[in-house]
């Protein structure tokens, strides 16, 4: 007759290891929305700071919601689904809003 064993994945290391595997997880996806909202703070001061011709804003209305919808994207990601606070904290303005649906 012959013995069953648990598999490894639920022995004492594997979870320490598991634990180790998610702790990087969590720091990497922070990184990430750290280095996304700074695009955005780039990207809105880029169209807060633009003062010439109409097409030149309209290129740089689009990268800054490009910039603002990867960002909501990576809070979401991180398990932030609402984002009232970064709008209210970033500015962003209105007409961004209005080229995500979210207005």
């Amino acid at each position: 007759m012959s013995s069953v064993r648990p598999p490894s994945i639920l022995s004492t290391r594997s979870e320490q290891a598991f634990n180790v595997l998610e702790y990087e997880l969590l720091a990497e996806k922070a990184v990430a929305l750290g280095r996304s909202g700074e695009r955005v703070a780039a990207a809105l001061g880029k169209l807060n700071e633009h003062k010439g011709e109409a097409g030149e804003r309209r290129v740089l209305l689009k990268a800054a919601a490009d910039a603002v919808y990867a960002y909501f994207i990576q809070r979401e990601l991180c398990g932030l689904r609402r984002h009232d606070d970064a709008i209210r904290d970033y500015a962003i303005p209105g007409e961004v809003l209005v080229r995500l649906g979210a207005a």
